[in-house]
């Protein structure tokens, strides 16, 4: 239960609605048990001598009882029900809140379909032990009390033997509770694997049609979802030894109340409507009894599913606004420093790049170059603190981005992925995501820029133009330039291209570079990227290898240095002469 224990704060928000729920419950279930007890007296009253009167009488007050606690009854759903829908919607707000503050570390650890089950089938399950559960626990508790303090007016002795099977209830209820518990931590196991598996073939289903894979696919879904099935129905034949259990408990207290108290019957310590009542008791008793084992069921499930989710909700932020930041700092204006800079991803891990010094001039533009996975991505993610730098520090205007407000930071630093990822909304909306205003023609003017705006008014509809998800519906070098311009949108300080034109042809990449010269000016842009001819007017050009900057300086300088560079730059010339020659 130490986990359902940190719902305590949104019980607290909506307490009136929970007490006046339970206020309601109190009136339902009395009123429910009076008509009982009315009942009781209506059986006492049929006599030979009876007049029609009476029986009208009694009639209409057990209706009215009736409809009484119904109304009542209406009134638990209104409060009790409602306010557990209430706290899912904060509980699932404040779980997307959370994860939208996670750091990238805890993406790359987690699978997108993981973290959907959560967000679904868990919050699902807290909200019916949050609902239902609170609702028919306290409901059994009440409807409890009242019953036995009626029984036990009416013959002590016989609701001490009626109640004599229930200790053997509490013990199914807490071997059966246990084992649902178990059962359902490893259902929501495997259906985070399904979910991960569903997640993974919508998003590949290119590659999967490529390379023929749809019956493998279909057969690992089967098998997956086979052992799902399997795990549920493992659950439900425990859940359905429970119902029957119940059931025959209640009626041993039902043929005890049979037997001796139909031997008061004859003895004359009770009237015929006493047992009548009885029975109708011990029968209004079988449903808290029922409801004791579903209600068992579903704070287990409650409980696992809030245990899954508060794994998820501990998970500290790492990058985040703290008492260092400097909430004065309002603008940036570009000059970048690398002091004494290492990083690694974790602390089992070998670093990715080690002792990086170099100072970037505010309005500068800084290539970044070097054979594949020597760290150039990672170089360029610790700028805008998609992670923060393990051992040095990163100054931006002789600050430490750790103190400069992590919006402030973010709103002046465009950055264009290596993997481009576009929405599926339209393309001006995808273009214009991190702009705070509508302004269509600042769409339009970095759409042009981006070399983006010709291929936009071929579409039927323009910049209207649904896009499938990821943006499917584009091709690789469209959806990096869509990319580019949404980047470009925002009016960035610091401009970050991550090997942004890898899909481009080279006479659109000559059009975008022109472009980006005057957009570029006054502003500081570093440019990752595997062609020379991209690079080869920057201001300055790094070369990393092995986490270091082996090489730095002009194009002409590095050629002559004869190092990685000129390798790469002579590997390039001479592709191109083998191009040209076929």
């Amino acid at each position: 239960m130490k986990n359902l224990l940190t719902l305590k704060k949104y019980f607290i928000r909506y307490k009136k609605k929970l007490l006046l729920g339970i206020v309601f419950m109190i009136l339902s279930d009395a009123t429910a048990v009076y008509a009982i007890f009315l009942t009781k007296d209506a059986i006492n009253a049929l006599k030979p001598n009876v007049i029609i009167s009476t029986i009208i009488y009694y009639a209409l007050l057990i209706v009215l009882a009736t409809l009484i606690s119904g109304i009542f009854r209406f009134f638990i759903r209104q409060t009790i029900i409602v306010a557990s829908r209430e706290i899912e919607y904060d509980l699932r707000e404040d779980f997307w809140n959370h994860i939208q503050k996670l750091p990238l570390r805890f993406f790359q650890n987690n699978s997108t379909g993981n973290i959907m089950a959560h967000a679904t089938n868990d919050i699902n399950a807290v909200r019916t032990f949050l609902g239902p559960a609170i609702m028919y626990s306290t409901d059994t508790s009440i409807n409890l009390i009242i019953t036995l303090a009626i029984m036990i007016s009416i013959s002590p002795s016989l609701t001490l033997y009626s109640l004599l099977p229930l200790p053997f209830l509490s013990i199914i209820v807490y071997k059966i509770g246990k084992l649902i518990h178990e059962k359902f931590i490893l259902i929501q196991e495997r259906f985070s694997e399904l979910t991960t598996k569903a997640q993974e073939n919508y998003s590949g289903i290119r590659v999967i049609k490529s390379y023929v894979r749809e019956e493998n696919e279909i057969k690992e879904f089967e098998s997956l979802s086979k052992g799902y099935l399997n795990r549920n129905m493992d659950m439900i034949k425990i859940q359905a030894f429970m119902q029957p259990s119940l059931f025959f408990i209640s009626g041993l207290s039902a043929i005890i109340v049979i037997w001796l108290g139909g031997i008061k019957i004859i003895n004359g310590s009770l009237n015929l409507g006493d047992i009548a009542a009885f029975l109708m008791y011990i029968g209004n008793l079988t449903w808290p009894m029922i409801a004791f084992g579903w209600v068992t069921n579903m704070v287990q499930q409650g409980e696992a599913s809030m245990k899954r989710l508060n794994k998820i909700l501990s998970e500290n932020y790492e990058i985040n606004d703290n008492e260092n930041t400097d909430y004065s700092i309002n603008e940036i204006k570009g000059k970048i420093e690398f002091k004494n800079l290492s990083f690694r991803y974790n602390d089992n891990l070998p670093y990715v790049l080690k002792d990086i010094n170099l100072t970037i001039p505010e309005g500068s533009t800084i290539a970044i170059m070097g054979y594949t996975g020597e760290g150039k991505t990672t170089f360029i993610n610790l700028i805008p603190r998609l992670y923060d730098c393990t051992d040095g520090e990163i100054l931006i205007d002789g600050k430490n981005v750790k103190s400069i407000p992590l919006k402030i930071l973010r709103t002046n630093i465009g950055l264009v992925q290596q993997e481009s990822f576009l929405f599926s909304d339209s393309i001006y909306n995808n273009i214009s995501y991190g702009l705070r205003e509508i302004d269509k023609n600042k769409v339009e003017e970095v759409a042009q820029i981006a070399a983006f705006h010709k291929d936009v008014e071929t579409f039927p509809n323009g910049y209207e133009t649904m896009m499938g998800e990821r943006g499917i519906t584009l091709s690789g070098g469209q959806k990096q330039r869509a990319s580019l311009a949404r980047a470009l949108a925002i009016d960035p300080k610091i401009l970050i291209l991550d090997d942004s034109f890898s899909a481009v042809d080279t006479n659109t990449e000559e059009e975008i570079l022109r472009n980006l010269k005057k957009f570029m000016k006054g502003r500081t842009s570093l440019i990752i990227s595997h062609r020379i001819s991209t690079v080869k007017d920057a201001d300055k050009i790094i070369v990393l290898s092995k986490g270091i900057i082996a090489e730095q300086g002009s194009h002409d300088e590095l050629v002559s240095l004869g190092g990685i560079y000129a390798d790469l730059h002579y590997k390039q010339l001479l592709e191109k002469e083998l191009e040209e020659l076929n």
